[in-house]
C-alpha cells in the first residue's frame, strides 16, 4: 500500500520547485529541529528508519499541509511520545 509520500506517477501536485536556496534553512527553528533530530538519534532515542516511518505514517492531509521541517518536528514529537520520553498529549499545548 502506497503512503502519501509515495507520489510517483501521480498527477496534480504542480511543478517541482528546483530553485536552489542560498541558505539551508528558511528560519532558525528549522535548524534547531535538525539539531534535535541529530541529538536524539545519537542518544539512541530512535533510529533513522523509525523517524522515516513516523513521517510517512502522517495522515495524508496533514502531510500535504506541512512543510519539510514541520514534518520532521511532528515525527520527533510522535517518537518521543511513543518511546515514553514525554507523556501522551504533553506537547499539545
Amino acid at each position: 500500500m502506497a503512503r502519501i509520500n509515495d507520489v510517483g506517477g501521480m498527477q496534480g501536485f504542480g511543478a517541482v520547485d528546483i530553485a536552489d536556496d542560498a541558505e539551508p534553512f528558511r528560519a532558525d527553528w528549522e535548524a534547531r529541529v535538525v539539531g534535535l533530530f541529530n541529538a536524539l538519534r545519537a542518544q539512541g532515542v530512535f533510529n533513522t528508519d523509525e523517524f522515516r516511518d513516523a513521517i510517512e505514517s502522517m495522515p495524508p492531509a496533514e502531510y500535504l499541509a506541512t512543510s519539510y521541517y514541520e514534518r520532521w518536528f511532528r515525527a520527533i514529537c510522535v517518537l518521543l511520545e511513543r518511546k515514553g520520553v514525554i507523556g501522551p498529549g504533553e506537547l499539545d499545548d
